[in-house]
């Protein structure tokens, strides 16, 4: 078989994030794509494009490879959180919380997502480097670990925590002055960050929260950016929290989680080679258990925040193709209907995706074509210079690899309704997401009186 096909590279039912697409892709007698048994140009004409597709089997073979991985190489007790900033959805808060999981989030939305999905205060981080009031007040009532970022942080909450109320349960978030080779929009763990305080002021903030009364400090922070696909930093990255955890339990504190962060990367195209999910725990599980030995620390509650590498190769997006413009010599557009409304990633990041046509995934590769946008924006480009069979317009083009960070980042550009989303599993499909309308568009609109001329 041709390992040009997309969901023909490395199957590894244990580490989907080295998939190019779900786990559950395969063709039925006719050559066509079906994902978790549902053919998808049928998906396509019932739920019409642009179509999100979550599978199932795929993200909770994610789940269990992370918890596995922990169980065999961490001696201690850990618990993964699910970065929901990757795709948050009740759907989604769901599943992660039956595989076991936690969550992180960044606003009260993506908070109560996760409550109304079943995830437990108690199992939930909030980051953010200018919380507000009312997300601090939300957390604090709800149970969620309240992860401090910054002077402001501990400001506003002095002020918004009653004297003789419960501790909040905090975690400090510091940087770790450690880089990684990424894009550096997402580059997270480097001295100038604005995450984080900077080690030089640890000591300080460690010894000013010790003499707050209304703080109980449980956990410690770190993260090094995002679609890494490299192994040293998250080995580096272990020594300096131990040597952080020293100096916090030696002030005084009952530290008992250590949080690495996240940050493993996804295949989106053939080159891509990201360490397994097994050995990106095994990496950091053993750096952790090395680092708190060597300093006789009792070992921390290991935490770890995967979004990207949990939900991303779950995720398939489907389009229709529409118009068609050649350029002689230069290049041939075909343009779908969708775009950088539903998946900014390439116009924001110049991120890379794999694709074929949904009914004719064998087909020769008789053309290069630019995958474009629908968008008024020059720059709303899919796919650049991308080899697929010789399409028309109403065929359905696939785009694997789409589950992180497409639909999170989705924006109404050019007032496009967001699409509809489902999820997928055994030839069954749920909605999950339903396909805004145009009229929603305006639900938010308000037109002043004054504006409104009177007959």
């Amino acid at each position: 078989m041709s390992d040009c096909i997309p969901y023909e590279s490395d199957q590894d039912l244990f580490n989907p994030n080295r998939n190019l697409s779900p786990i559950t892709t395969e063709v039925d007698g006719l050559g066509r794509l079906l994902i978790g048994g549902c053919l998808l140009s049928d998906l396509a004409a019932r739920y019409g494009t642009p179509l999100y597709l979550l599978d199932e089997v795929t993200l909770r073979a994610s789940c269990f490879a992370y918890k596995k991985a922990l169980e065999k190489y961490y001696p201690g007790p850990s618990m993964p959180l699910y970065a929901s900033k990757a795709n948050s959805s009740l759907v989604i808060s769901k599943l992660i919380t039956s595989e076991g999981f936690g969550l992180d989030a960044v606003s009260e939305g993506e908070m109560l997502t996760a409550l109304r999905g079943g995830v437990s205060g108690d199992r939930i981080v909030l980051h953010g480097n200018n919380k507000s009031d009312q997300e601090l007040i939300f957390a604090y009532e709800n149970g969620v670990t309240i992860v401090i970022d910054n002077q402001h942080d501990i400001h506003r909450l002095r002020s918004i925590i009653p004297r003789e109320g419960t501790p909040a349960r905090l975690m400090l978030r510091f940087t770790p002055g450690i880089e990684c080779h990424t894009h550096e929009y997402i580059r997270t763990g480097h001295l100038d960050s604005k995450f984080g305080f900077d080690l030089e002021h640890l000591e300080k903030i460690l010894t000013e929260l010790k003499n707050s009364s209304w703080a109980r400090l449980s956990g410690l922070h770190a993260h090094i950016g995002s679609q890494i696909f490299e192994l040293q930093p998250h080995k580096d990255l272990a020594s300096v929290m131990a040597e952080a955890l020293k100096l916090a339990r030696e002030i005084g504190h009952p530290v008992e989680d250590l949080n690495v962060g996240g940050g493993l990367g996804i295949r989106y195209v053939e080159s891509d080679d990201p360490p397994s999910i097994e050995n990106w725990v095994k990496t950091i599980a053993n750096a952790v258990y090395e680092a708190c030995n060597t300093r006789n620390l009792d070992l921390p509650r290991l935490i770890c925040e995967p979004g990207r590498s949990l939900v991303g190769t779950a995720g398939t997006t489907l389009y229709k193709i529409g118009s068609r413009k050649s350029i002689p010599n230069i290049r041939t557009y075909v343009s779908v209907d969708g775009g950088m409304s539903d998946n900014p990633r390439p116009i924001t990041y110049q991120s890379l995706y794999t694709a074929c046509l949904a009914d004719k995934p064998f087909g020769p590769k008789e053309e290069i074509v630019t995958i474009a946008g629908k968008h008024c924006e020059s720059g709303d480009v899919l796919l650049k210079d991308i080899s697929l069979p010789v399409s028309k317009s109403g065929d359905i083009l696939v785009v694997f690899s789409t589950g992180a960070y497409n639909n999170s980042m989705s924006s109404n550009y050019n007032r496009i309704p967001s699409p509809a989303g489902v999820i997928l599993k055994d030839g069954e499909s749920d909605l999950v997401q339903r396909r805004e309308q145009p009229e929603e568009l305006l639900r938010y609109d308000i037109l002043p009186a004054r504006f409104i001329k009177v007959i």
